[in-house]
Order: structure tokens, then C-alpha cells, then sequence
């Protein structure tokens, strides 16, 4: 879906008119966070956000797996394979992304990956596979697995929005009952809008990190003296812009769709030539590109489109390193 504008603006008509169906819609998923989930025979690392959208998971996940493999232990990661078809568990290998959805195709070329919408099984398969430790990738508000610990990601500039429950805002639940459960929240980029929040998380004795998306720097090197057409398909296409125009990168032209959005080849064709009648290079995200690439009537164009990667980057990563020993001896201990 694309997120409407009212989300990210002041309090409105809109949703003042949507709060009986939100508050209807966070009773029901504030009492499902509530349940007992299943516990794995491995610790549960978990990472999601509060709200619909992006901001910053699949970076941080993949950065959490390089940090634990330097701690000796052998992550897997564990997704519901949005957009995918096949309901699992399987591990992702050379399926496509219509199969097993473009976050997971992508994060398998780093880490190994497993896509079940049954979460509880898909943990029990990363452990057969040798897995010491499983990242859910975006199981915040779901009950299934018992989380060892939850680390939320947000966005410095945007926050949470009008801070309602869908569909009045972008909340996935109510916001006090998720800060509750948060034991790390990571703020990425430059801005104030998840300030409170942030102070909210420490109340409660939460770990807070600052951290900020670093691009490749070759990407950049090869990018900086071209005009480009830049595309995205994700949460925020707007931060992608944005990143793009902070190193240096001239957009001359940029086209927003819904996060996930299924390119075809009429997309796909009418942004090539577009750029070829203006000599414009086409640049996409990574995740955007998985699309493109696993779809063979698109692999074609796919070769000609300039993916635009990014890492992330956290300022006390020794704090998040202690966080994640101690998380993880506590889990062991319970499982004793």
C-alpha cells in the first residue's frame, strides 16, 4: 500500500474520523501482543518497527547478523517473505523474489535466510539448519515466537507521524504498550521527531543508539558526475532521494511507488525511456532491484539499472555488542 499523506501531517478531519475504527484496531493487536509465544530452541533476536513502512530494518538486521557472526554465533534470519507466494518454511536459496519477497531475496545474498509465515516453524527449521541464533525479521506485534530481546528501528525526521493507531496514522499498535517491549531502539538519520519516544525507552530502562545509513562508496564515486532518474518501491522512497542528494548525487528526476510494488514491464519501459530521452542514468534500491532481477521478463532492464546500497552505520556499537552478549547469555540461562 502506499501510506496516505494525513499520516505525516497535523491532526486532521481524516483521522479524527478513522479514531473509532483505530481505536477498535489497537485494542485487538495491543491484546494479541499480549499473548505467550512459542519459545525456540535458539534465542530470538527480534527487529521491527511501530508503524507501517520503512525505516530501516533490513539494515539493521543484516548489520546485527555481521555483529553477532563477529561474536562467534551463526544467525539465521526468519521472515514472513511479504509479497512472496510460497508460505514455507523454506530456506531461501535461488528462488525469486515473487516467491519468497524481495527483503528476503536480498538479505540471502548476506545471511542465511528462512521465509515462513508460520514463525514458529521457521525458527524450528533455522535451528535444523545449524543456526545458533534467529533474527525475526519484523515480528514486533506478532505473538507467535517469544522474543529474547526487541530491538525497534525508527526515522530520525519522520517519528511516528500523527502518532495514531492505523488507520487514523501509521501505529501498528498503541505506542505505550510497543515501548513496553522495546529493550533497544535504534533512531537512524538527522532529526528530533522520535525524541519522546526515544526518552519513553530509556524510562523504562531501554537501550537508545543513534545511527546513520553510509551508501557504498564506489556507488557514490560512479554516480556523482551523472544526472539520474532514480526510482523506489519501499516504504520511504522519500529517504532514498534524499540520501541520494546528500552525497552529491544530481537527481534530475524521481518516481515514488508503493512499498513493494510489483514492476512490470510497462513500469519498467516507460522509466527507461524516459531517461534515455533525457540521458539519465536509472538508479533503485537494492531491495527494488531483487524485484527486477527475479522477474525474467525484467531481467533485461534489470542490467542497465544502477542499485544504490546502503550499510548501516551505529554510533556506540560497543554498547549495542554488550546489549547483545547480555541478551543472549540471559537467553541461554533460560533455556537451562
Amino acid at each position: 500500500m502506499r501510506e496516505p499523506d494525513f499520516w505525516y501531517a497535523s491532526p486532521s478531519l481524516t483521522s479524527l474520523l478513522l479514531a473509532p475504527i483505530a481505536a477498535i484496531y489497537g485494542a485487538v493487536t495491543g491484546a494479541r501482543m499480549a499473548r505467550q509465544g512459542a519459545r525456540a530452541a535458539v534465542p530470538v533476536i527480534c527487529v521491527g518497527n511501530y508503524h507501517l513502512g520503512g525505516a530501516g530494518k533490513t539494515p539493521t538486521t543484516l548489520r546485527l547478523a555481521e555483529m553477532l557472526r563477529a561474536l562467534g554465533e551463526t544467525p539465521f534470519v526468519v521472515s514472513r517473505g511479504y509479497g512472496g507466494s510460497l508460505a514455507g518454511p523454506v530456506r531461501v536459496s535461488d528462488h525469486s523474489a515473487a516467491e519468497v519477497g524481495d527483503e528476503p531475496k536480498m538479505m540471502a545474498r548476506h545471511v542465511p535466510v528462512i521465509v515462513a509465515r508460520d514463525r514458529v516453524a521457521g525458527a524450528e527449521l533455522a535451528r535444523g539448519e545449524g543456526a545458533s541464533v534467529v533474527l525475526l525479521d519484523d515480528g514486533f506485534q506478532n505473538p507467535a515466537l517469544e522474543k529474547d530481546a526487541s530491538v525497534v528501528v525508527i526515522d530520525a525526521a519522520r517519528g511516528l507521524g500523527n502518532g495514531r493507531v492505523f488507520p487514523a496514522g501509521p501505529l501498528r499498535a498503541p505506542l505505550a504498550g510497543q515501548i513496553a517491549r522495546t529493550n533497544a531502539l535504534i533512531v537512524i538519520g538527522e532529526g528530533n521527531a522520535a525524541n519522546d519516544v526515544a526518552q519513553g525507552v530509556v524510562q523504562r530502562g531501554g537501550l537508545v543508539l543513534r545511527a546513520s545509513f553510509v551508501p557504498d562508496e564506489s556507488v557514490v564515486v560512479r554516480l556523482r558526475n551523472k544526472r539520474v532518474l532514480a526510482f523506489a518501491g519501499i516504504g520511504d522512497p522519500a529517504r532514498f532521494f534524499a540520501t541520494l542528494r546528500a552525497h552529491g548525487i544530481e537527481v534530475v528526476s524521481q518516481r515514488a511507488f508503493a512499498d513493494h510494488h510489483p514492476f512490470t514491464a510497462d513500469d519498467i519501459d516507460a522509466l527507461t525511456r524516459e531517461a534515455g530521452a533525457d540521458a539519465l542514468t536509472l538508479v533503485t534500491t537494492e531491495k527494488d532491484l531483487a524485484r527486477l532481477e527475479g522477474d525474467p521478463a525484467l531481467a533485461a532492464y534489470a542490467a542497465r539499472i544502477v542499485p544504490f546500497p546502503v550499510t548501516l552505520r551505529i554510533e556506540d556499537e560497543g554498547a549495542l555488542e554488550d546489549f547483545l552478549k547480555e541478551r543472549l547469555r540471559r537467553a541461554r540461562q533460560a533455556r537451562q
